[in-house]
């Protein structure tokens, strides 16, 4: 074995760790396991080729076959776990042990997937625990598309094992955020800080391309940077998928990383022994200088950053009206930009467009926002939610929202797909509005010249309010500046709304939903998700005529806004049935009485 540790050999040296397992050796085998960890056991001489490949290629490290070995992807036991990794941790021993210049063996361990009642903590220590009875003293969690549980494990090492060596990567797209919307400067930043990990840096996901241009923002820190790119980006020939990268560009830009200071390099999803050793003969041979296609973009921005008239009112303690609007179910705009119209004349500060309510495909919000915005020159919030959209679209939403200068945006996670519909509609949820929320917020930091205000949802009639405020926290923690309610029909909603005025550190709207009938009453308490009408307010409706109906639909409202002004910022109006007049009427009473 090597007689140096890695902190000693990289004081002098660049440490080349091997590359992809589970890819190369799909390539190799047409019947290999989707889960290549259990080579481990069916074909340990594929893994043992493997690594000596590698190691035979000019790999000094190398990582065990483990990645994915936790109970929860092996979908087993902690015993049929271990069986897995001692067997993996011994194939890459006898590999080092027969090599002529014996690498680093690292413990590989991938994320664990979040699941029902699961101690994550614990399922990582368990693996740990494997690993150093078998004699592991190096580490390396590579994948992680977050930093929040690396430091513990990292000091849990630490604890357990004063002397190894930890290294932490994250997984990255090209724009340099993690699948679940984390900026990889944040996670970085937050691995670096950590005195128990010894190197920080990025593999997976993208190329050796846009990980070099990646890195090149970062300051210079005491932490070792590490770097294992894909080969490149894959594409689908007769159902197996292929890495085109060829090697000799691979190393040159792996060259080029190493000049920007990267002391670990290595390859993931795509690379294979040859990627390897031409990456290895570039470091016998760099110069150390970034050639000449690497260029500094000297332009200048031209945007300058445009007046968030809505968050302006805001921020200076007016208080503010919001109604929301419900898309079309076609593609006939006319009376929906009519009543838009009305909306703007009454002096609205803002529209609000669902996303497509009950999960029944309608105008896009987002779309019909922009229209707003140009043809009306009206503010307008669309709901955007983490139903039908994965990372990319939604950026690419987000940014085509800035260019229209709609600026406010309400992220919610999004109904679910009714059961009906499941089978030919799925859901793409990426991520939560919490999450969403910290990856829009991250933008406004990295990406755009104006950024958004981010408003979320408040379910002021949960059963379990205390649930409800935890999760307001969290939005707020993660960028969200003004909650927006569910609408106040009891009692109860009001005294939840008065605790979250007193306990949210964010502006709040409060809702308000005009109830027209006894039977809309019925329908809404009973089949809308968050609603909750009480007794009293039925009964008032009990027997009224449609006008009488009408009448007591404004006087309920308005009765319903004095109630809760002093707990709120503003009022969060939802149109019945897409009824103008109703809240024309509310909208000039409320003046009237001076709540607005």
């Amino acid at each position: 074995m090597n007689t140096l540790s890695p902190k000693q050999f990289l004081e002098n040296n660049i440490l080349l760790f091997d590359g992809a397992m589970g890819t190369y050796m799909a390539q190799l085998f047409r019947d290999s396991q989707a889960k290549c960890e259990l080579a481990n056991l069916k074909n340990p001489d594929r893994v043992l080729a493997i690594h000596q490949a590698y190691i035979s290629a000019g790999a000094a490290a190398i990582k065990t076959n483990t990645f994915g070995a936790n109970p929860e992807l092996l979908e087993a036991d902690l015993a049929f776990t271990e069986e897995v990794i001692t067997a993996g941790w011994r194939l890459a021993a006898q590999a080092a042990q027969n090599a002529a210049r014996p690498p680093f063996i690292f413990a590989d361990i991938g994320p664990i997937p979040p699941h029902d009642g699961a101690d994550l903590a614990a399922e990582y220590r368990a693996i740990i625990d494997i690993f150093l009875r078998l004699g592991a003293e190096n580490f390396l969690f590579e994948t992680f598309s977050s930093a929040d549980i690396l430091p513990e494990l990292a000091a849990y090492i630490k604890e357990k094992c004063a002397n190894a060596f930890v290294i932490t990567s994250f997984a990255v797209q090209p724009d340099g955020f993690s699948r679940e919307g984390t900026a990889g400067s944040e996670m970085f930043a937050a691995a670096a800080a950590c005195p128990q990990i010894d190197a920080v840096g990025f593999n997976c996901v993208s190329g050796p391309y846009h990980l070099r241009e990646y890195i090149k923002g970062f300051k210079q820190t005491a932490k070792t940077l590490s770097v294992m790119p894909n080969a490149g980006y894959p594409t689908v020939i007769n159902n197996r998928t292929f890495f085109g990268s060829n090697p000799e560009y691979f190393a040159e830009q792996m060259g080029q990383i190493a000049a920007l200071g990267a002391k670990i390099l290595g390859g993931c999803c795509g690379t294979t022994p040859e990627h390897i050793a031409a990456a290895s003969t570039m470091l016998q041979n760099r110069s150390h200088r970034i050639t000449g296609d690497v260029e500094e973009n000297t332009a200048e921005l031209t945007n300058q950053p445009q007046l968030n008239r809505f968050k302006q009112k805001v921020d200076a303690g007016k208080r503010v009206l919001a109604v929301e609007l419900d898309p079309p179910p076609n593609d006939n705009i006319s009376q929906f930009m009519e009543k838009a119209t009305v909306l703007q004349q009454l002096g609205v500060d803002i529209i609000t467009v669902a996303d497509c309510p009950i999960a029944r495909a309608r105008m896009d919000s987002s779309l019909i926002a922009c229209k707003l915005r140009r043809e009306l020159n009206i503010d307008v919030l669309p709901h955007m939610t983490c139903r039908d959209r994965n990372l990319n679209a939604i950026k690419a939403l987000l940014l085509g929202l800035s260019v229209e200068n709609v600026n406010n945006v309400l992220i919610v996670t999004g109904d679910p797909i009714p059961t009906a519909e499941r089978d030919e509609i799925k859901s793409v949820f990426n991520f939560n509005s919490r999450m969403l929320a910290k990856y829009i917020n991250s933008l406004n930091e990295t990406a755009l010249t104006t950024p958004f205000h981010i408003c979320g949802a408040l379910n002021i009639n949960a059963v379990n309010f205390d649930v409800q405020l935890r999760l307001a926290k969290e939005k707020i923690a993660n960028g969200m500046q003004m909650l927006l309610t569910q609408p106040v029909l009891s009692e109860k909603a009001a005294l939840n709304l008065r605790r979250a005025h007193q306990e949210l550190h964010a502006k709040i709207l409060g809702g308000i939903m005009p109830v027209i009938s006894h039977r809309n009453a019925c329908f809404m308490n009973n089949e809308i998700a968050g609603i909750n009408v009480c007794q009293e307010i039925i009964d008032l409706y009990e027997g009224k005529t449609k006008e009488e109906g009408l009448a007591l639909a404004v006087k309920t409202s308005v009765e319903i806004a004095k109630q809760i002004a002093a707990d709120c910022d503003g009022f969060y109006l939802m149109t019945p049935f897409n009824r103008v007049d109703i809240i024309s009427d509310i909208v000039n009473e409320l003046r009237e009485i001076g709540a607005l």
